[in-house]
């Protein structure tokens, strides 16, 4: 009698942490989509996308676009002062690698079509998450999200 009772405790809880199991490594997967870690998007075209970043600051506004054309990208800085309303812009253009690993690097080394001492460059994890594209900047955890999804997901009603 004691033996059987041990052995259906035993197959008990087998079976219970079996069930934790699969509800844990759904969690740990959603938690990995949120970081962009794991997700094979090597799939995903990124040609002719336009990427957006905006940071409101106390005195000034920040809107940063990166745009990619196959293997060659422009990455454009508005600041808009908020005390005076004025705008001003940097426009740097330069080329974009991306490896199999979901990592792109973008390197802009031309200013308004003049060569710069030292080239903007930014390392950044494409990511998606919900169908929405999103870079992110591995140094500064800043999240570009892809225009077009930002377009769709602003005016769902």
């Amino acid at each position: 009698m004691r033996k059987l009772f041990i052995g259906i405790l035993f197959v008990g809880t087998i079976s219970g942490v079996k069930a934790q199991y699969g509800s844990l490594n759904d969690i740990l997967t959603r938690l990995e989509e949120r970081k962009g870690v794991n997700q094979h998007l090597e799939s995903v075209n990124i040609d002719n996308k336009k990427f957006v970043f905006i940071k409101d600051e106390a005195d000034h506004t920040e809107r940063d676009f990166i745009v990619i054309k196959e293997n060659k990208a422009t990455y454009v800085e508005v600041f808009d002062d908020k005390a005076t309303g004025e705008s001003s812009s940097n426009v740097f253009s330069g080329d974009i690698v991306r490896n199999r690993k979901n990592i792109i690097s973008l390197r802009a080394d031309m200013l308004e079509n003049k060569k710069v001492p030292i080239p903007v460059t930014k390392t950044l994890l494409l990511t998606s998450q919900d169908n929405i594209l999103y870079l992110i900047d591995i140094n500064t955890k800043d999240r570009w999200i892809d225009e077009s999804s930002f377009s769709k997901t602003k005016f769902k009603k």
